[in-house]
């Protein structure tokens, strides 16, 4: 069993507290991580703080050759990173491995794509004359010191996501690993480790939430808030954050809206690909089809062939379904099932459980008071809802407290278009599945589901800041 540390200006640490972190595909334990205190957190502030001085003043090019070294050593060590990540939060291991890919590839394009964020010069005067006596120098700067907050679920790709536009915009990281996946985030650390960061300008937190919890969000040294979770954690950080600037990738209900001249075969594999993939476990998952009830026999016998292709079991046999993050998660996953099974709902496959493992459940006929309609499960399971109207569609998606993604299937674009205007998110895909990437897009959510723009360049210039310097010039 590995005791892993934390990096802090530049050397590896220990706690005189540590962590177990066990998998959740058998209990196998994978090691320690510490569990730092509140003083120990005030250090790695105050180191990250006096880095910050010398980082920032360094030129774009120059952060980016570290970047660019981070994203050699993680596909050097793609297969070592990817087999712990399979273990830790019970993923594919062709998928664990393939996020560490998508990582390197992420980084390298955040460190060229920091290169060409630079400023602007203005010239101006008085509005009642096209006057030019005055001239703006505009300028992007680091915002400072920023906490990056990671889910379980990539725990790898979402850091990275973070750390990287924040570095390349001359901002120094506190990164704080999910707790479950904590391992996999130290592993990403020991890279831009090796990559000869100067001290103090990437530092690692891991601790438990109710020690640190708070502590970290309201510190006095933290200049930004990158956060990555649950709605309810996300709005806690909004409340405690105050003025300081926050990003916000949060939870989702996204919707796939079915209308009668769509491609049912296709939309039934977009469907289940999106709902499934990683067992559910994924704020951009499909979560619930909205389908026009002239076909939706035709749709729910078609995505019922789908799911009954899927395979469950070992992330080490790349399974389609994989045991869920803990117990905790798969009794609320088996809460809303029996919810919708005692309310009315049609099950189309059979529904099983053993322990965290939940077989594909797929319901049709799902009706507005069933909590499946409107819960985001994080779980791979799907509401089938029979609509009579586009608008009835729209109305169901826009009622949610989410609004991060939603697809549109049907051949008619200038219809789906209309309808993308309509839908209160922050993504509308046309006849795909809902899905993150690529990562240099916008992403975004709205009510519940977020604030702020995430996509390489829009982190990049989301951790930086506007200053103009104005002269006069006569």
């Amino acid at each position: 069993m590995t005791n892993y540390q934390n990096y802090i200006n530049g050397e590896w640490k220990s706690s005189e507290k540590e962590i177990t972190i066990s998998s959740p595909i058998d209990g196998e334990v994978l090691g320690t991580i510490p569990a730092m205190t509140q003083e120990e957190v005030d250090v790695a502030m105050e180191k990250a703080r006096k880095a910050l001085p010398a980082w920032r003043a360094l030129s774009a090019v120059e952060r980016a050759s570290y970047l660019h070294r981070v994203a050699d050593i993680l596909e050097r060590d793609q297969e070592k990173i990817g087999e712990i990540l399979a273990k830790e939060v019970a993923k594919g291991i062709k998928a664990a491995i393939g996020e560490v890919v998508r990582t390197a590839d992420l980084i390298r394009y955040a460190a060229e794509e920091g290169i060409r964020i630079h400023g602007q010069v203005m010239e101006g005067g008085g509005f009642e004359a096209a006057s030019k006596k005055k001239l703006a120098m505009v300028r992007r700067e680091p915002m400072g010191v920023v906490l990056a907050i990671a889910p379980f679920n990539y725990p790898v790709n979402l850091s990275a996501s973070k750390i990287a536009p924040a570095l390349i915009g001359g901002n120094v990281v506190l990164f704080k690993p999910p707790t479950q996946g904590s391992i996999s985030g130290l592993l990403l650390a020991q890279a831009f480790a090796e990559s000869g960061l100067p001290a103090g300008v990437f530092n690692t937190i891991t601790g438990r939430g109710s020690e640190i919890g708070d502590y970290i969000i309201e510190h006095k040294e933290v200049n930004f808030i990158n956060f990555t979770g649950s709605t309810p954690i996300g709005e806690r950080i909004g409340k405690l954050a105050g003025m300081r600037p926050i990003m916000l990738e949060l939870g989702g209900k996204d919707a796939a809206l079915v209308l009668e001249d769509a491609d049912l075969e296709h939309a039934a594999k977009q469907i289940v690909g999106g709902a499934y993939s990683y067992s559910g476990q994924r704020c951009t998952a499909i979560k619930r089809v909205l389908v026009m009830e002239s076909v939706a026999d035709k749709l729910a016998s078609l995505i019922q062939a789908e799911v009954e292709k899927l395979t469950v079991g070992h992330p080490f046999d790349n399974a389609d379904i994989t045991p869920v993050i803990d117990h905790h998660s798969a009794d609320f996953i088996w809460g809303l099932i029996e919810d919708a099974k005692a309310k009315g709902a049609t099950a189309l496959t059979p529904l099983k459980r053993e322990g965290n493992l939940i077989w594909p459940a797929l319901f049709d006929h799902v009706t507005l008071d069933m909590d499946l309609a409107w819960e985001e499960p994080f779980g791979p399971v799907l509401p089938i809802i029979r609509i009579t109207s586009e608008e009835e569609g729209i109305a169901i998606c826009n009622q949610s407290e989410f609004g991060l993604q939603s697809s549109v299937f049907t051949n008619d674009f200038p219809k789906a278009f209309e309808i993308a205007e309509k839908l209160e998110v922050g993504t509308v895909h046309i006849n795909n599945k809902t899905q993150r990437g690529p990562d240099n897009f916008p992403f975004l959510g709205v009510k519940g589901s977020g604030a702020g723009v995430q996509g390489i360049r829009y982190s990049i210039e989301a951790m930086t800041q506007v200053k103009s310097i104005v002269f006069d010039i006569k």
